[in-house]
């Protein structure tokens, strides 16, 4: 309480001290000076007070800093449980298969061979990781089917645009194939659509 009444009086003391010193006569000077100067003894004094209390706060502070390790310490149990799903972890991944993968490529069909019923076999070496799909675009020019084809992993076997099929396939004795329906245009030549090249008929 002492501390706080003494900055009270040099809150309200404090200005009127000073008013009195500019505007008031020679008596209220010297009450002012006097007053001025008790306050500042007072001060003087208040600061030697402090340094008993000092050390007895200085503990509650250090205790108040050991708080922390305490709670840094209860996370331990959620490193244990934590442990588990790391443990389990490596068998969640073998007992999950690898996703499958296929040579996605543009390709240039070896052999053509007409079918009965107005479709056409087409066939090239097969890879390894062939796909079992291939997207196979066809168009008609000067008597020629133009064809282009490319193996994919999509597995969509409707057509996505005009003149575009997806449609699977098939390997056997390293050799992959697709039946592709012509629908009417069997008396055009089967053509690589890149190269402008004729497609071989199967020599069967």
């Amino acid at each position: 309480m002492l501390p706080i009444s003494l900055g009270m009086a040099w809150l309200l003391l404090g200005p009127l001290c000073l008013w009195l010193l500019v505007k008031g006569s020679n008596p209220e000077r010297a009450g002012a000076v006097a007053t001025l100067a008790l306050l500042e003894a007072g001060t003087i004094a208040m600061s030697v007070l402090p340094h008993p209390a000092v050390p007895a706060a200085r503990p509650a502070a250090a205790h108040t800093l050991r708080a922390p390790p305490a709670r840094s310490a209860a996370p331990k149990p959620r490193s244990r449980s934590a442990a588990a799903p790391e443990q389990a972890g490596p068998h969640s991944h073998s007992a999950t298969p690898a996703p499958a993968s296929c040579d996605e490529r543009a390709q240039v069909p070896r052999l053509a061979r007409k079918q009965p019923g107005g479709s056409l076999l087409l066939s090239w070496p097969a890879t390894p990781h062939e796909c079992d799909r291939a997207v196979v675009a066809l168009r008609t020019r000067d008597r020629k089917l133009l064809i282009w084809l490319r193996t994919t992993r999509h597995a969509a076997p409707r057509e996505t645009r005009p003149g575009v099929l997806t449609l699977p396939v098939h390997v056997r004795s390293g050799t992959a194939s697709l039946t592709v329906p012509l629908h009417g245009k069997t008396r055009y030549t089967a053509t690589d659509g890149r190269s402008g090249h004729r497609i071989p008929r199967s020599v069967t």
